[in-house]
């Protein structure tokens, strides 16, 4: 008997305790043991039943991560912060060595006191930015609790990345980035005016490889798809379907043809690529359109362009008009490398920069103070809503543009913009969607569509 009870207390000493539940710990109320410090300096302490972070100036983002990584998990704490202290929680969390400091970078499950509202939403710390900002699902924005606990959790199952705060859904993410990593609490670098903040976590428990009995039921917040060139059981249920395969020509021909250009356009790798010449407006391979024609719809693109580029996707194009040189006529959702092309500065008042409907109405972020930017040379997001005359246009999850295409407004802008000899422009019941030669490489993937 007295060696039956000192087996199990050397097992108890061996393993972290786990709940009825299946949940184990991940810090043991009393010290950091199984945690390690990356990025700044800003200290971390155990205090009570808590960890405490203490932001302090002049020092990079700090990370307290722990020394285990994790693939599959469901993760549950509690948090607080001292206003208006940002942070974040690592969810299979990286590092790499730069210069002198291990940098974290990876899925960042934000923590947001600001007026933007954000907590819970994703950002790919030093890596893509906000890819899943809570635009894409507005009644999270007041889900957090300022000065008070409030309770985050975070399943993590293969590609499957979602949040919940305060029992509420928050952000529904699929993504292939990172398979496994480190759980780490963030403390922000700050200025003068935050410096001696404070952030706390407590009941930091963790449950590896979950069941489906162990995720949380009933609604989900909105899908987020970044697998690239693909479709999952949801969106399939909602109605989107692949509007370029990824692989061949397939729906797609010349704007001005029969069939798909025959030089001028690539595709390799997954990327359906314009390929650079002289910067002309269709002088190369040429616009490209569907096959169908589309009026009510959701349209999703990603699209890269490189240094200098200028191109568009067009909507409720006409490939009739416009037999000549240039490109066929319809709304454009501007692509441009604002920093370097000159049609940026062209136009009226911004209306010829990335995101905007070119010529027309210049983009701009519609209910958040920040400015919306487009990466060069790497991945964007775009998304053009259209039911009936009202349109949206969507930029790296924040929208840019929103107008009425039957209304007198549109009609004025109209008729002062290079379209205005164009009859009924904007208001055609159907047209396909176009991709653009405007002679610079751009690449396109994750083309999709669903229909209303």
């Amino acid at each position: 008997m007295q060696r039956f009870t000192l087996t199990i207390l050397c097992l108890a000493l061996a393993f972290p305790l786990l709940s009825q539940d299946g949940f184990s710990p991940l810090f043991n109320g009393k010290n950091l043991d199984g945690w390690e410090s990356y990025g700044g300096t800003a200290p971390f302490i155990a205090e009570g039943d808590a960890i405490l972070g203490t932001a302090v100036m002049n020092t990079p983002n700090t990370f307290l991560c722990t020394e285990k990584e994790y693939g599959d998990f469901v993760l549950e704490m509690e948090f607080k912060n001292e206003a208006p202290l940002n942070s974040g929680v690592m969810a299979r969390g990286q590092w790499r060595q730069e210069e002198d400091l291990r940098r974290i970078f990876g899925y960042q499950v934000e923590i947001d006191p600001s007026e933007r509202a954000y907590t819970a939403g994703i950002y790919d710390e030093r890596r893509r930015g906000w890819i899943y900002p809570l635009h894409y699902n507005p009644p999270a924005r007041t889900g957090f609790k300022q000065g008070a606990w409030n309770k985050l959790r975070i399943e993590f199952v293969g590609t499957s990345l979602k949040t919940f705060l305060n029992g509420k859904p928050i952000a529904n993410l699929v993504d292939d980035m990172d398979a496994k990593g480190m759980i780490c609490l963030q403390v922000h670098s700050v200025n003068k005016e935050l410096a001696g903040k404070e952030m706390r976590w407590r009941n930091i428990r963790i449950k590896e490889n979950p069941t489906a009995a162990d995720l949380m039921k009933g609604p989900a917040a909105p899908q987020v798809n970044l697998v690239p060139n693909s479709l999952t059981d949801s969106e399939r249920r909602q109605g989107w379907r692949l509007l370029w395969d990824g692989k061949t020509s397939a729906g797609w021909r010349g704007a001005k043809l029969d069939g798909f250009p025959e030089k001028g356009w690539e595709i390799k790798d997954g990327e359906l690529k314009v390929l650079p010449s002289d910067g002309g407006e269709s002088t190369n391979g040429g616009d490209i359109i569907t096959t169908d024609h589309f009026s009510n719809f959701e349209l999703q693109f990603e699209f890269k362009p490189t240094k200098g580029a200028n191109s568009g996707v067009k909507y409720f194009v006409d490939p009739k008009l416009n037999k000549g040189a240039g490109s066929a006529i319809g709304l454009e959702f501007q692509i441009l490398d604002n920093a370097v092309h000159p049609d940026a500065k062209k136009g009226v008042a911004g209306n010829r920069t990335a995101g905007s409907l070119y010529d027309l109405i210049t983009a701009k972020v519609l209910d958040t103070p920040r400015k919306v930017e487009t990466k060069i040379n790497g991945w964007n997001r775009g998304r053009i809503i259209v039911r009936g005359g009202h349109v949206e246009h969507w930029l790296n999850g924040y929208k840019v543009v929103e107008y009425d295409r039957f209304s007198q407004m549109f009609s004025a802008l109209v008729a002062y913009s290079k379209y205005k000899d164009w009859e009924n422009f904007g208001r055609w019941p159907a047209g396909p969607i176009l991709l653009q030669d405007h002679g610079d490489a751009v690449s396109f993937r994750s083309i999709k569509i669903r229909e209303f």
